[in-house]
């Protein structure tokens, strides 16, 4: 219950009338505005509108469903009449839904003023800002962007509560649910890039996004950025940054989920995690500024590339299939080959384990950073190959590039934070 349902004030019968009063006046307010001069003027402003509100409260306080009914008609008949008397040469309901919907409002803010006032003034703004709204679904939003969003929306919204939330396969590994929600996870990636490199332009855009993109999943954004790279091979720089930046934003994720188990393994991990970050920065740096700055705005091809999102899901679940049959195979003789193992599925959940593993002192915190770097630097192996059947030799040499770099650094950096413990 909002504040303004629980005042002690609103439960007096007049207040939910001011608010349907004040829902009626504030769009009329901006109908007012609209309403014209002369014969041609709309029959509903400021007044009729502001009548029509406190006629809903009016009705609901009555009671009866028969009155609400008769009145909700009487306002219906007029918004059809003002629509047949009114200027011809607008066809548009607008007007008239918008005086049926204030006296709808004004019914609810009886029961539920919040939530009526709220509905009311998201109203008046669809009504305000109809000239920017038009020019933005008229001339900025393309009919393909219309599909990519809709095919979005029915994958995220209609498709993955649908699946089932479990293992369907022998070995208990691959989920419907898990998988989808990783396809989803990629297209909305794609959309993040797309639309900053419609804001920002290819050669920051897609570098801002990937960045954004790494604290969800940095593989599926190496998919997403080599989409866009294949698609539009001016591009390729300008991507591989992207990916490279996603990179860094999953070392940052892989800091913070470490961090609120295992703090002691947070000051282990600082050096090779650090010395990896700063290589990926300037390896990233360095690709934009090796982008051409033509490279921004304009046609930016599709928001994703379905083919390309089921081929990466399709990919993933066969690396997952792998990681298990290794498991079953080699068995677990410790947990850094389970930690290597299971990082080729997720750093993020292999580095979680080791953490619980140390924080319950099962585990040595040497053992456990060791442990770390192995999954983090498996899980950048499988980025290599996911690059180059993703975005092609270009894009994926270069990608390959700074994946080598982020796997030095991890390893060079835990080298010497053991030489330095040892001549401690």
């Amino acid at each position: 219950m909002s504040i303004l349902e629980s005042a002690p004030w609103m439960s007096r019968p007049e207040w939910p009338l001011a608010v349907s009063l004040a829902i009626g006046l504030l769009i009329g307010l901006e109908r007012e505005r609209r309403k014209g001069e002369g014969s041609t003027r709309a029959a509903a402003g400021l007044r009729t509108f502001g009548l029509v509100g406190l006629l809903g409260g009016v009705a609901a306080q009555i009671g009866g469903g028969g009155f609400l009914v008769l009145a909700g008609a009487f306002v219906v008949l007029g918004a059809l009449a003002a629509y047949w008397l009114g200027d011809r040469k607008d066809p548009g309901l607008t007007g008239e839904v918008a005086l049926v919907m204030t006296y709808v409002l004004g019914v609810l803010a009886q029961t539920r003023p919040a939530v009526a006032f709220e509905a009311g003034i998201v109203v008046a703004a669809l009504l305000a800002f109809r000239a920017p709204l038009h020019r933005m679904v008229r001339d900025k939003i393309t009919d393909q962007e219309l599909l990519d969003a809709l095919t979005f929306a029915i994958a995220a919204v209609v498709i993955l509560p649908l699946l089932p939330d479990r293992p369907v396969d022998p070995l208990g590994l691959l989920n419907p649910f898990t998988l989808w929600r990783l396809a989803v996870v990629a297209m909305g990636l794609s959309f993040l890039g797309y639309v900053a490199q419609r804001l920002l332009g290819g050669r920051h855009g897609l570098l801002v996004a990937g960045l954004a993109a790494g604290f969800v999943s940095s593989t599926a954004a190496v998919a997403a950025m080599g989409a866009r790279a294949k698609a539009q091979p001016d591009l390729t720089t300008a991507s591989a940054a992207g990916a490279i930046a996603s990179m860094i934003g999953s070392l940052a994720y892989l800091l913070a989920i470490i961090g609120a188990v295992s703090p002691r393994l947070i000051l282990a991990l600082a050096a090779p995690l650090g010395l990896a970050a700063v290589l990926m920065l300037a390896y990233a740096a360095w690709l934009v500024r090796r982008t051409p700055r033509v490279a921004s705005g304009g046609t930016v091809g599709r928001a994703f590339n379905g083919v390309a999102v089921l081929f990466f899901v399709a990919v993933v679940g066969t690396f997952s299939l792998i990681s298990a049959l290794l498991l079953r195979w080699l068995g677990a003789p410790g947990a850094l080959i389970g930690a290597a193992v299971m990082g080729l599925a997720d750093a993020h959940a292999a580095a979680v384990s080791l953490a619980t593993l140390q924080a319950g002192g099962r585990l040595a915190v040497a053992d456990a950073a060791v442990g770390v770097v192995l999954a983090l630097s498996a899980n950048m192996a499988v980025k290599i190959p996911a690059a180059l059947m993703t975005g092609g030799r270009a894009f994926g040499g270069r990608v390959t590039v700074g994946v080598l770099l982020l796997v030095a650094g991890l390893w060079i950096g835990g080298a010497a934070a053991i030489l330095a413990g040892a001549a401690g």
